[in-house]
Formats: structure tokens, C-alpha cells, sequence
């Protein structure tokens, strides 16, 4: 049954991309991406130039007024590596905070008969969103080591461990609008495996530039329906 209902909603999902209400989540989540990894960056120099000034002193040579700026070269290309792994799981996350948007958006089309969920606190969203974006930072910084460690497993892992990640954290979102947060981690452990799977799914393309700041949506879109095919299913 999980192939049919995966690829189902997928299709539903990717039909409804043009809608306003998806195109105004996926301008957000672009935004507050972009304008975090600035900030984080911005940060790091900030703490470079207070750590190590104009110039320093090293053993040997003496004072170096060159440690700074090859300090701060280094910086960015040091981001935008990083960058390229943690804008996956940024991005992700701050798409969950509009949520709420997408499903209901969903729901309108596809489930118009279904009452209305009352809509999230923002501030509840905002917590819900740092602590998610936390466990996904915190998860792809540990799978560098794994990349390492086993470089020919790297993408396995990585859609892998974001799939299970991503899975878990859009289907639980996309159920608490109307169960409950008792009934969605029920109802979840009755599909892990439907959601693990649905989750790599939308892992996969998330390695793609671009495209990866589409699937977020169409990941949020695609597990609201999951979940009500579930749910009819028992």
C-alpha cells in the first residue's frame, strides 16, 4: 500500500505547485534562509576580526597582519561549503514554520468538506521550527564524519538520515492539525516504514540546486496527503 499512496500524493502535490499560497511559503522560506546563512556568516567574521585583530603574533615569525584576511578568505569559502549541506536543513525547517499554509491550502482543494483547524501561534511555530531546525543541523554536521569515514555510503546516508528526519517531522506537522499530537505519533508508528520511504523520497531531489528549494513545499503538500489516505486506512 505505501508505494501507491507516496507516489499518489506526489502527483497531487505537484499539480497544485502554481497555487498563490505556495509560491508565498516557498518566497518566505527562501528569504529567512538566505538571510540566516548571511547572518550566520556575518557572525563568524565578526568573531574572527575580535579573536585575531589586525594583526597577531605567531611563534617564530612575529606579528602578521595578513592572519585576518586569510582568516576571513577561508571563512567563506568554509561557508559555502557548508552551506551547500546545511541549506537543505535550514531551508527544510523554516518551510515546516508555513506549514500550516500548505496543508490547509491542500485541504481546500483536495478535503474541502473537513472543518477548520485553528491556525498555529506564531511563537509556538517559531519554537517548533528552531527545535526541528536544530536536530536537523545537529544530525547533518554529525553525518560529515560518516561522509568521510565512508565516502562511497555519503549520499545513502544523507538521503537516509534526512529522510527519516524529514519524514518524521512533515508527517507529524501534517497530523497534529487534526488528531492531536497523541494520535499523529500513533498513526506514525503504524507507517514508519510508508514515511521513512516518503521521507528519502524527498530527500533525494533536495541534492539538486534549485529544485531543492521547491521540495520542501511540495514535501509538505505531498505528507498532508499521506496522512489523510493513512488515516482512511486505519
Amino acid at each position: 500500500m505505501g508505494e501507491p499512496v507516496i507516489f499518489q500524493a506526489f502527483l497531487l502535490a505537484l499539480r497544485q505547485i502554481g497555487d498563490p499560497k505556495f509560491r508565498k511559503v516557498l518566497f518566505l522560506g527562501l528569504g529567512l534562509t538566505i538571510g540566516l546563512l548571511i547572518g550566520a556568516y556575518i557572525v563568524v567574521l565578526w568573531l574572527i576580526n575580535v579573536l585575531v585583530g589586525d594583526q597577531a603574533t605567531l611563534p617564530l615569525i612575529g606579528e602578521v597582519t595578513w592572519l585576518n584576511d586569510l582568516l576571513n578568505v577561508g571563512s567563506f569559502f568554509l561557508m559555502v561549503l557548508l552551506s551547500s549541506f546545511l541549506m537543505i536543513p535550514v531551508a527544510s525547517a523554516i518551510t515546516s514554520m508555513f506549514l500550516d499554509e500548505v496543508a490547509q491550502a491542500v485541504e481546500d482543494k483536495h478535503y474541502p468538506g473537513l472543518p477548520k483547524v485553528p491556525a498555529l501561534p506564531f511563537w509556538d511555530g517559531v519554537r517548533d521550527t528552531v527545535n526541528f531546525m536544530g536536530v536537523l543541523i545537529a544530525a547533518n554536521i554529525f553525518a560529515l564524519i560518516l561522509y568521510v569515514l565512508i565516502p562511497p555510503a555519503s549520499a545513502l546516508i544523507f538521503w537516509g538520515l534526512n529522510g527519516f528526519l524529514l519524514g518524521r517531522e512533515y508527517f507529524t506537522l501534517a497530523a497534529m492539525r487534526r488528531i492531536g499530537q497523541d494520535g499523529a505519533k500513533q498513526l506514525r508508528s503504524r507507517h514508519a516504514g510508508t514515511i521513512w520511504v516518503a521521507g528519502t523520497l524527498m530527500a533525494i531531489p533536495l541534492s539538486v540546486p534549485i529544485l531543492n528549494l521547491i521540495i520542501p513545499i511540495l514535501g509538505a503538500a505531498t505528507f498532508t496527503h499521506i496522512f489523510h489516505r493513512l488515516q482512511s486506512h486505519g
